[in-house]
Protein backbone atom coordinates (compact mmCIF):
# COMPACT_ATOMS: atom_id res chain seq x y z
CA UNK A 1 0.00 0.00 0.00
CA UNK A 2 0.55 3.44 -0.42
CA UNK A 3 1.02 5.23 3.17
CA UNK A 4 1.16 9.22 3.86
CA UNK A 5 2.14 9.81 7.52
CA UNK A 6 1.61 13.29 9.05
CA UNK A 7 2.73 15.01 11.73
CA UNK A 8 3.35 18.51 13.24
CA UNK A 9 6.80 17.42 14.77
CA UNK A 10 9.52 15.43 12.88
CA UNK A 11 13.43 16.20 13.06
CA UNK A 12 14.96 18.65 13.79
CA UNK A 13 12.18 18.52 16.53
CA UNK A 14 12.29 14.99 18.11
CA UNK A 15 9.85 14.26 20.40
CA UNK A 16 7.91 11.08 21.37
CA UNK A 17 5.23 11.15 18.53
CA UNK A 18 7.99 12.21 15.97
CA UNK A 19 9.45 9.29 17.16
CA UNK A 20 6.25 7.24 16.53
CA UNK A 21 5.75 8.40 12.91
CA UNK A 22 10.22 7.89 11.87
CA UNK A 23 9.83 3.92 13.15
CA UNK A 24 6.48 3.53 11.27
CA UNK A 25 7.93 4.86 8.29
CA UNK A 26 11.02 3.10 8.69
CA UNK A 27 9.37 -0.23 9.63
CA UNK A 28 6.82 0.16 6.75
CA UNK A 29 9.08 1.16 3.72
CA UNK A 30 12.29 -1.57 4.50
CA UNK A 31 10.33 -4.48 6.33
CA UNK A 32 7.06 -4.32 5.05
CA UNK A 33 6.91 -3.57 1.42
CA UNK A 34 4.45 -0.42 1.97
CA UNK A 35 5.62 2.67 -0.60
CA UNK A 36 5.73 5.47 2.67
CA UNK A 37 5.61 9.41 2.57
CA UNK A 38 6.05 12.03 5.42
CA UNK A 39 4.37 15.05 5.49
CA UNK A 40 5.45 17.48 8.08
CA UNK A 41 6.06 21.68 8.45
CA UNK A 42 9.40 23.08 7.57
CA UNK A 43 11.86 23.79 9.91
CA UNK A 44 15.02 26.48 8.86
CA UNK A 45 18.23 25.08 8.04
CA UNK A 46 16.49 21.63 8.72
CA UNK A 47 17.61 18.60 5.82
CA UNK A 48 15.02 16.15 4.59
CA UNK A 49 16.91 13.66 2.83
CA UNK A 50 18.48 10.74 3.69
CA UNK A 51 15.24 9.16 5.23
CA UNK A 52 14.43 5.91 3.66
CA UNK A 53 11.07 7.45 2.75
CA UNK A 54 10.09 10.45 0.84
CA UNK A 55 9.50 13.91 3.46
CA UNK A 56 7.98 16.63 1.92
CA UNK A 57 7.98 19.22 3.98
CA UNK A 58 5.70 22.53 4.05
CA UNK A 59 5.25 25.93 4.75
CA UNK A 60 5.56 27.22 8.36
CA UNK A 61 5.27 30.55 10.94
CA UNK A 62 7.47 30.38 14.12
CA UNK A 63 5.35 29.62 16.85
CA UNK A 64 7.96 28.38 19.04
CA UNK A 65 7.90 31.01 21.74
CA UNK A 66 3.65 29.52 22.33
CA UNK A 67 3.87 26.27 21.63
CA UNK A 68 6.67 24.66 23.44
CA UNK A 69 9.30 25.08 20.80
CA UNK A 70 7.27 23.81 17.91
CA UNK A 71 6.68 25.75 15.00
CA UNK A 72 3.15 25.42 13.20
CA UNK A 73 2.46 24.23 9.55
CA UNK A 74 0.35 26.13 6.78
CA UNK A 75 -2.24 23.52 5.89
CA UNK A 76 -2.82 25.37 2.45
CA UNK A 77 0.46 25.02 1.76
CA UNK A 78 -0.87 23.27 -1.67
CA UNK A 79 1.76 23.20 -3.79
CA UNK A 80 3.29 20.21 -1.19
CA UNK A 81 -0.61 18.63 -0.60
CA UNK A 82 -0.02 18.18 -4.36
CA UNK A 83 2.79 16.20 -4.16
CA UNK A 84 1.42 14.19 -1.84
CA UNK A 85 -1.79 13.70 -3.87
CA UNK A 86 0.59 12.71 -6.45
CA UNK A 87 1.81 9.55 -4.69
CA UNK A 88 -2.29 8.30 -4.66
CA UNK A 89 -2.03 7.21 -0.64
CA UNK A 90 -4.51 4.36 0.34
CA UNK A 91 -3.91 5.17 3.82
CA UNK A 92 -3.74 8.93 5.26
CA UNK A 93 -2.78 8.54 9.52
CA UNK A 94 -2.37 11.88 10.93
CA UNK A 95 -0.54 12.24 14.54
CA UNK A 96 -1.16 16.01 15.10
CA UNK A 97 -5.05 17.05 15.63
CA UNK A 98 -3.84 20.66 14.22
CA UNK A 99 -2.39 21.48 10.91
CA UNK A 100 -1.32 17.94 10.35
CA UNK A 101 -4.90 16.86 10.40
CA UNK A 102 -6.37 20.18 8.30
CA UNK A 103 -3.53 18.84 5.78
CA UNK A 104 -5.15 15.17 5.96
CA UNK A 105 -8.75 16.45 5.17
CA UNK A 106 -7.45 18.86 2.60
CA UNK A 107 -5.16 15.75 0.91
CA UNK A 108 -8.14 13.14 1.01
CA UNK A 109 -10.31 15.62 -0.99
CA UNK A 110 -7.41 15.78 -3.48
CA UNK A 111 -7.03 12.34 -3.96
CA UNK A 112 -9.07 11.97 -7.23
CA UNK A 113 -8.65 8.19 -8.18
CA UNK A 114 -9.74 6.90 -4.94
CA UNK A 115 -11.35 6.77 -1.06
CA UNK A 116 -8.17 6.97 0.70
CA UNK A 117 -9.20 6.70 4.89
CA UNK A 118 -8.08 8.70 7.68
CA UNK A 119 -6.60 7.33 10.15
CA UNK A 120 -6.20 9.92 13.48
CA UNK A 121 -3.67 9.09 16.69
CA UNK A 122 -3.92 10.79 19.87
CA UNK A 123 -1.09 11.16 21.19
CA UNK A 124 -1.14 13.87 23.60
CA UNK A 125 -3.71 15.62 26.12
CA UNK A 126 -3.55 18.78 24.27
CA UNK A 127 -5.87 20.69 26.70
CA UNK A 128 -2.94 21.42 28.74
CA UNK A 129 -1.12 22.52 25.95
CA UNK A 130 -4.18 24.50 25.04
CA UNK A 131 -4.88 25.76 28.35
CA UNK A 132 -1.14 26.76 28.46
CA UNK A 133 -1.16 28.64 25.24
CA UNK A 134 -4.69 30.39 25.70
CA UNK A 135 -5.28 30.29 29.01
CA UNK A 136 -8.81 29.32 30.45
CA UNK A 137 -12.08 30.71 28.75
CA UNK A 138 -13.71 31.58 25.94
CA UNK A 139 -10.67 30.97 23.85
CA UNK A 140 -9.10 27.63 25.24
CA UNK A 141 -12.74 26.66 24.98
CA UNK A 142 -13.09 27.83 21.12
CA UNK A 143 -9.58 25.77 20.26
CA UNK A 144 -10.90 22.58 22.37
CA UNK A 145 -13.84 22.58 19.92
CA UNK A 146 -11.93 23.51 16.32
CA UNK A 147 -9.53 20.14 17.67
CA UNK A 148 -12.75 17.90 18.19
CA UNK A 149 -14.59 18.83 14.98
CA UNK A 150 -11.19 18.27 13.07
CA UNK A 151 -10.51 15.26 14.72
CA UNK A 152 -14.36 14.38 13.82
CA UNK A 153 -13.82 14.62 10.36
CA UNK A 154 -11.54 11.12 10.46
CA UNK A 155 -12.59 8.10 9.54
CA UNK A 156 -11.10 6.43 12.66
CA UNK A 157 -9.54 7.36 15.36
CA UNK A 158 -6.70 5.68 17.38
CA UNK A 159 -5.72 6.10 21.40
CA UNK A 160 -2.42 4.49 22.62
CA UNK A 161 -4.17 4.06 26.02
CA UNK A 162 -7.37 4.07 27.83
CA UNK A 163 -6.64 7.18 29.62
CA UNK A 164 -6.10 8.67 26.17
CA UNK A 165 -9.20 7.88 24.67
CA UNK A 166 -11.26 9.48 28.37
CA UNK A 167 -9.19 12.44 28.01
CA UNK A 168 -10.35 12.74 24.21
CA UNK A 169 -13.57 12.00 25.33
CA UNK A 170 -13.57 14.48 28.63
CA UNK A 171 -13.06 17.16 25.82
CA UNK A 172 -15.48 16.13 23.53
CA UNK A 173 -18.33 16.22 26.27
CA UNK A 174 -17.11 19.55 27.52
CA UNK A 175 -17.56 20.97 24.10
CA UNK A 176 -20.92 19.39 23.71
CA UNK A 177 -19.85 17.03 20.38
CA UNK A 178 -20.39 13.17 20.18
CA UNK A 179 -18.13 11.37 21.88
CA UNK A 180 -15.81 8.82 19.56
CA UNK A 181 -15.45 5.34 19.16
CA UNK A 182 -11.49 4.68 19.60
CA UNK A 183 -9.33 1.69 19.17
CA UNK A 184 -6.28 1.29 21.17
CA UNK A 185 -2.83 1.00 19.58
CA UNK A 186 0.02 0.73 21.27
CA UNK A 187 3.56 2.70 20.54
CA UNK A 188 6.46 0.16 20.79
CA UNK A 189 10.67 1.26 21.69
CA UNK A 190 13.43 1.28 19.43
CA UNK A 191 15.71 -0.54 22.22
CA UNK A 192 16.19 -3.89 21.80
CA UNK A 193 15.09 -6.00 24.46
CA UNK A 194 18.46 -6.76 27.02
CA UNK A 195 20.66 -4.81 29.40
CA UNK A 196 23.80 -3.09 28.29
CA UNK A 197 27.23 -4.73 28.83
CA UNK A 198 28.99 -3.77 31.82
CA UNK A 199 32.29 -2.17 30.17
CA UNK A 200 29.18 0.23 27.99
CA UNK A 201 27.66 0.97 31.34
CA UNK A 202 30.94 1.72 32.66
CA UNK A 203 32.26 3.81 29.90
CA UNK A 204 29.22 6.07 29.53
CA UNK A 205 28.93 6.69 33.20
CA UNK A 206 32.65 7.42 34.05
CA UNK A 207 33.43 10.57 36.05
CA UNK A 208 30.33 10.52 37.83
CA UNK A 209 29.96 9.67 41.70
CA UNK A 210 27.67 6.68 42.01
CA UNK A 211 28.65 4.76 44.57
CA UNK A 212 28.22 0.86 44.41
CA UNK A 213 25.30 0.15 46.55
CA UNK A 214 23.74 3.74 46.56
CA UNK A 215 20.49 3.24 44.52
CA UNK A 216 20.17 5.37 41.36
CA UNK A 217 16.93 6.75 40.17
CA UNK A 218 16.68 8.10 36.91
CA UNK A 219 14.35 10.56 34.73
CA UNK A 220 14.57 10.59 30.91
CA UNK A 221 12.38 12.99 28.74
CA UNK A 222 11.39 16.62 28.45
CA UNK A 223 12.42 18.92 31.50
CA UNK A 224 8.84 20.31 32.14
CA UNK A 225 7.07 20.77 35.16
CA UNK A 226 4.09 18.76 33.75
CA UNK A 227 6.29 15.80 33.83
CA UNK A 228 5.60 15.44 37.58
CA UNK A 229 9.76 16.97 38.24
CA UNK A 230 8.39 19.06 40.62
CA UNK A 231 6.98 15.71 42.79
CA UNK A 232 10.25 14.00 42.40
CA UNK A 233 12.68 16.82 43.42
CA UNK A 234 10.10 17.16 46.52
CA UNK A 235 10.63 13.53 47.70
CA UNK A 236 13.68 13.45 46.63
CA UNK A 237 14.42 16.56 49.72
CA UNK A 238 11.92 13.95 52.14
CA UNK A 239 14.67 11.00 51.04
CA UNK A 240 17.62 13.47 51.95
CA UNK A 241 15.67 14.48 55.34
CA UNK A 242 15.38 10.90 56.17
CA UNK A 243 19.06 10.26 55.74
CA UNK A 244 18.94 7.93 52.41
CA UNK A 245 22.10 8.44 50.28
CA UNK A 246 20.89 8.26 46.79
CA UNK A 247 21.57 9.78 43.34
CA UNK A 248 18.83 11.10 41.06
CA UNK A 249 19.79 11.48 37.68
CA UNK A 250 17.90 13.73 35.22
CA UNK A 251 18.08 13.37 30.93
CA UNK A 252 16.67 16.03 28.70
CA UNK A 253 16.64 19.60 27.96
CA UNK A 254 13.95 21.59 28.29
CA UNK A 255 12.13 24.95 29.18
CA UNK A 256 11.81 24.29 32.92
CA UNK A 257 14.98 23.35 33.36
CA UNK A 258 16.82 25.80 34.79
CA UNK A 259 13.40 26.46 37.43
CA UNK A 260 13.53 22.98 38.52
CA UNK A 261 17.58 23.16 39.32
CA UNK A 262 16.75 26.16 41.06
CA UNK A 263 14.57 24.33 43.16
CA UNK A 264 17.31 21.81 44.29
CA UNK A 265 19.48 24.27 45.21
CA UNK A 266 16.63 25.78 47.32
CA UNK A 267 16.41 23.08 48.98
CA UNK A 268 20.10 22.09 49.79
CA UNK A 269 19.75 19.00 47.88
CA UNK A 270 23.61 19.01 46.42
CA UNK A 271 23.27 19.04 43.01
CA UNK A 272 25.91 18.70 39.99
CA UNK A 273 25.19 20.59 35.88
CA UNK A 274 26.42 19.21 33.43
CA UNK A 275 25.59 18.86 29.40
CA UNK A 276 23.80 21.95 27.64
CA UNK A 277 23.64 24.19 30.96
CA UNK A 278 27.10 24.88 31.65
CA UNK A 279 26.63 28.38 31.98
CA UNK A 280 25.23 28.06 34.94
CA UNK A 281 27.41 24.95 36.85
CA UNK A 282 29.76 25.69 39.17
CA UNK A 283 31.54 22.89 38.45
CA UNK A 284 33.30 24.34 35.15
CA UNK A 285 36.44 22.59 34.59
CA UNK A 286 35.97 19.30 37.10
CA UNK A 287 36.44 15.99 35.85
CA UNK A 288 34.50 14.50 38.74
CA UNK A 289 30.72 14.99 39.05
CA UNK A 290 29.41 14.46 42.41
CA UNK A 291 26.07 15.11 43.83
CA UNK A 292 23.25 13.62 45.17
CA UNK A 293 21.22 15.31 41.89
CA UNK A 294 22.35 15.62 38.23
CA UNK A 295 21.33 17.12 35.54
CA UNK A 296 23.36 16.05 32.32
CA UNK A 297 21.22 17.74 29.47
CA UNK A 298 19.19 16.04 26.59
CA UNK A 299 21.35 12.52 25.35
CA UNK A 300 20.44 11.87 21.72
CA UNK A 301 22.99 8.58 21.32
CA UNK A 302 20.59 5.80 21.72
CA UNK A 303 22.85 2.84 23.13
CA UNK A 304 23.93 5.69 25.66
CA UNK A 305 20.80 6.09 27.13
CA UNK A 306 20.13 2.38 27.04
CA UNK A 307 23.49 2.22 29.69
CA UNK A 308 21.82 4.63 31.49
CA UNK A 309 19.03 2.95 31.60
CA UNK A 310 21.04 -0.43 32.55
CA UNK A 311 22.72 1.43 35.50
CA UNK A 312 19.79 2.39 37.34
CA UNK A 313 18.26 0.55 39.73
CA UNK A 314 14.82 2.95 39.39
CA UNK A 315 13.07 5.16 36.76
CA UNK A 316 10.85 7.91 37.82
CA UNK A 317 8.03 8.71 35.85
CA UNK A 318 5.36 10.75 37.87
CA UNK A 319 3.36 12.32 35.06
CA UNK A 320 -0.20 12.33 34.66
CA UNK A 321 0.11 14.29 31.67
CA UNK A 322 1.49 11.67 29.44
CA UNK A 323 -0.71 9.53 27.98
CA UNK A 324 1.56 6.19 27.21
CA UNK A 325 5.00 7.01 28.53
CA UNK A 326 7.21 5.42 25.79
CA UNK A 327 10.06 5.84 28.41
CA UNK A 328 8.78 3.32 30.82
CA UNK A 329 9.38 0.87 28.35
CA UNK A 330 12.20 1.95 27.37
CA UNK A 331 13.38 1.34 30.47
CA UNK A 332 11.82 -1.96 30.96
CA UNK A 333 13.47 -3.19 27.88
CA UNK A 334 16.88 -2.62 29.98
CA UNK A 335 14.76 -4.74 33.36
CA UNK A 336 14.40 -1.52 34.85
CA UNK A 337 11.25 -0.95 37.13
CA UNK A 338 9.55 2.67 36.86
CA UNK A 339 7.61 4.40 39.91
CA UNK A 340 4.32 5.58 38.54
CA UNK A 341 1.62 7.54 39.39
CA UNK A 342 -2.24 5.32 40.26
CA UNK A 343 -4.69 5.68 37.69
CA UNK A 344 -2.32 7.67 35.14
CA UNK A 345 -2.44 6.55 31.57
CA UNK A 346 1.91 5.42 32.15
CA UNK A 347 0.49 2.87 34.68
CA UNK A 348 -2.20 1.02 32.50
CA UNK A 349 -0.59 -2.63 32.63
CA UNK A 350 1.08 -1.94 35.65
CA UNK A 351 0.77 -4.46 38.37
CA UNK A 352 2.28 -2.98 41.39
CA UNK A 353 5.32 -4.54 43.19
CA UNK A 354 5.43 -7.12 40.18
CA UNK A 355 6.37 -5.29 36.75
CA UNK A 356 6.29 -1.63 38.39
CA UNK A 357 5.29 0.14 41.37
CA UNK A 358 2.61 2.67 41.84
CA UNK A 359 1.89 5.08 44.62
CA UNK A 360 0.14 8.06 45.37
CA UNK A 361 0.25 11.70 43.68
CA UNK A 362 2.42 12.84 46.54
CA UNK A 363 5.64 13.86 47.44
CA UNK A 364 5.27 12.37 50.83
CA UNK A 365 4.02 8.77 49.56
CA UNK A 366 6.69 8.78 46.58
CA UNK A 367 9.67 9.53 49.29
CA UNK A 368 8.33 6.79 52.19
CA UNK A 369 8.25 4.33 48.49
CA UNK A 370 11.51 5.02 47.34
CA UNK A 371 13.37 4.98 51.08
CA UNK A 372 11.57 1.46 51.59
CA UNK A 373 12.75 0.34 47.87
CA UNK A 374 16.22 1.61 48.72
CA UNK A 375 16.85 -1.07 51.02
CA UNK A 376 15.89 -3.90 49.12
CA UNK A 377 17.82 -3.49 45.64
CA UNK A 378 17.65 -7.56 44.79
CA UNK A 379 13.64 -6.60 44.81
CA UNK A 380 14.21 -3.84 42.50
CA UNK A 381 16.18 -5.41 40.28
CA UNK A 382 13.52 -8.55 40.05
CA UNK A 383 10.38 -6.13 39.63
CA UNK A 384 12.53 -4.91 36.38
CA UNK A 385 12.78 -7.81 35.21
CA UNK A 386 9.05 -8.71 35.43
CA UNK A 387 8.96 -5.73 33.32
CA UNK A 388 11.25 -6.59 30.53
CA UNK A 389 8.97 -9.69 30.64
CA UNK A 390 5.70 -8.78 30.91
CA UNK A 391 5.65 -5.14 29.57
CA UNK A 392 8.17 -4.20 26.74
CA UNK A 393 6.43 -4.26 23.02
CA UNK A 394 9.01 -3.68 20.14
CA UNK A 395 8.30 -1.20 17.29
CA UNK A 396 8.04 -4.40 15.10
CA UNK A 397 5.57 -5.72 16.98
CA UNK A 398 3.20 -1.92 16.63
CA UNK A 399 4.15 -1.18 13.45
CA UNK A 400 3.03 -4.57 12.12
CA UNK A 401 -0.36 -4.71 14.13
CA UNK A 402 -0.70 -0.83 12.87
CA UNK A 403 -0.22 -1.88 9.07
CA UNK A 404 -2.46 -4.70 9.36
CA UNK A 405 -5.23 -2.74 10.58
CA UNK A 406 -4.44 -0.65 7.40
CA UNK A 407 -4.50 -3.62 5.34
CA UNK A 408 -8.25 -4.10 6.57
CA UNK A 409 -9.22 -0.35 6.53
CA UNK A 410 -8.27 -0.82 2.72
CA UNK A 411 -10.35 -3.96 1.96
CA UNK A 412 -13.33 -2.23 3.36
CA UNK A 413 -13.01 0.52 1.08
CA UNK A 414 -12.85 -1.96 -1.89
CA UNK A 415 -15.72 -4.33 -1.18
CA UNK A 416 -18.01 -1.06 0.16
CA UNK A 417 -18.33 -1.70 3.74
CA UNK A 418 -16.16 1.61 4.34
CA UNK A 419 -17.96 4.30 2.62
CA UNK A 420 -16.55 7.98 2.32
CA UNK A 421 -17.55 9.20 5.18
CA UNK A 422 -20.25 12.31 5.41
CA UNK A 423 -18.56 16.00 4.32
CA UNK A 424 -19.16 18.19 7.44
CA UNK A 425 -19.28 21.97 6.60
CA UNK A 426 -15.85 22.72 7.44
CA UNK A 427 -14.80 20.43 4.57
CA UNK A 428 -16.63 22.78 1.78
CA UNK A 429 -14.65 25.58 3.47
CA UNK A 430 -11.36 23.63 3.32
CA UNK A 431 -12.01 22.52 -0.16
CA UNK A 432 -13.14 26.02 -0.89
CA UNK A 433 -10.08 27.88 0.45
CA UNK A 434 -7.87 24.98 -0.99
CA UNK A 435 -8.69 25.88 -4.47
CA UNK A 436 -8.36 29.52 -3.96
CA UNK A 437 -4.97 28.84 -3.06
CA UNK A 438 -4.02 26.57 -5.70
CA UNK A 439 -5.28 29.15 -8.04
CA UNK A 440 -3.27 31.97 -6.98
CA UNK A 441 -0.25 29.81 -7.18
CA UNK A 442 -0.47 28.99 -10.75
CA UNK A 443 -1.41 32.75 -11.31
CA UNK A 444 2.02 33.83 -9.81
CA UNK A 445 3.75 30.83 -11.60
CA UNK A 446 2.60 31.96 -14.87
CA UNK A 447 5.05 35.38 -14.78
CA UNK A 448 7.56 33.62 -12.82
CA UNK A 449 7.58 30.52 -15.32
CA UNK A 450 7.70 33.13 -18.18
CA UNK A 451 10.84 35.08 -16.76
CA UNK A 452 12.21 31.97 -15.86
CA UNK A 453 11.99 30.50 -19.75
CA UNK A 454 13.19 33.60 -21.11
CA UNK A 455 16.27 34.00 -19.29
CA UNK A 456 17.22 30.32 -19.98
CA UNK A 457 16.57 30.82 -23.77
CA UNK A 458 18.19 34.30 -23.77
CA UNK A 459 21.37 32.59 -21.81
CA UNK A 460 21.45 29.47 -24.39
CA UNK A 461 21.36 31.65 -27.16
CA UNK A 462 23.24 34.95 -26.50
CA UNK A 463 26.52 33.97 -28.28
CA UNK A 464 24.69 33.06 -31.39
CA UNK A 465 23.01 36.33 -31.07
CA UNK A 466 26.03 38.21 -31.07
CA UNK A 467 27.18 36.20 -34.66
CA UNK A 468 24.02 38.15 -36.48
CA UNK A 469 22.73 41.04 -34.46
CA UNK A 470 24.66 44.40 -33.21
CA UNK A 471 26.45 44.72 -30.06
CA UNK A 472 24.61 46.91 -28.97
CA UNK A 473 21.07 45.04 -29.05
CA UNK A 474 23.11 42.03 -26.96
CA UNK A 475 23.66 44.66 -24.37
CA UNK A 476 20.27 45.55 -24.26
CA UNK A 477 19.12 41.63 -23.28
CA UNK A 478 21.94 42.06 -20.44
CA UNK A 479 20.76 45.01 -19.28
CA UNK A 480 16.91 43.29 -19.47
CA UNK A 481 18.59 40.54 -17.98
CA UNK A 482 20.27 42.02 -14.84
CA UNK A 483 16.75 44.49 -14.53
CA UNK A 484 14.53 41.30 -14.11
CA UNK A 485 16.96 39.74 -11.56
CA UNK A 486 16.64 42.94 -9.46
CA UNK A 487 13.45 42.97 -9.58
CA UNK A 488 13.56 39.64 -8.48
CA UNK A 489 15.63 40.56 -5.39
CA UNK A 490 13.64 43.81 -4.83
CA UNK A 491 10.35 41.49 -4.35
CA UNK A 492 12.54 39.25 -1.86
CA UNK A 493 13.46 42.59 -0.44
CA UNK A 494 10.00 44.07 0.11
CA UNK A 495 8.77 40.22 1.15
CA UNK A 496 11.63 40.32 4.14
CA UNK A 497 10.64 43.57 5.23
CA UNK A 498 6.85 42.93 5.36
CA UNK A 499 6.48 39.05 6.97
CA UNK A 500 10.41 39.16 8.28
CA UNK A 501 13.25 37.02 7.30
CA UNK A 502 12.76 33.67 5.23
CA UNK A 503 14.93 31.77 7.84
CA UNK A 504 12.31 33.21 10.79
CA UNK A 505 9.20 33.02 8.43
CA UNK A 506 8.96 30.58 5.47
CA UNK A 507 5.23 31.94 5.02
Amino acid sequence: MNVCLLNDSFPPVLDGVANVVMNYGRIMQQDLGANVIVGTPKYPGAEYEGYPYKVVAYKSMDTSKIANGYRTGNPLAMREVEQMADFAPDIIHTHCPAASTYVARILQNEVKEKYAPIVFTYHTKFDVDIAKAFGEGFLKQETIKAMINNIAACDEIWVVSEGAGKNLNDLARMVELPEFTCRKMMNGVDFPKGRVDADKVAEVTKGFDLPVGVPVFLFVGRIMKYKGLPLIIDALRGLSAYGVDYRMVFIGGGVDAEEMQNKVRDYGIAMDIVGENKEITHLAGKEEFVGKVLFIGPEHDRERLRAWNTRADLFLFPSVYDTNGIVVREAAACGLGSVLIADSCAAEGITHDRNGFVTEESASAMALLLADLAKHPEHMRDVGQHAMDEIYISWEQSTRAAYQRYEELHQMVLDGTLEPRKKLSSDFLLEAASKIVKGTEHVFDIPRNIYGGMKENYEEWKEDMREILPEKVVEFGDNINKFGDRMVEKGKEIGENVFGKKDDNED
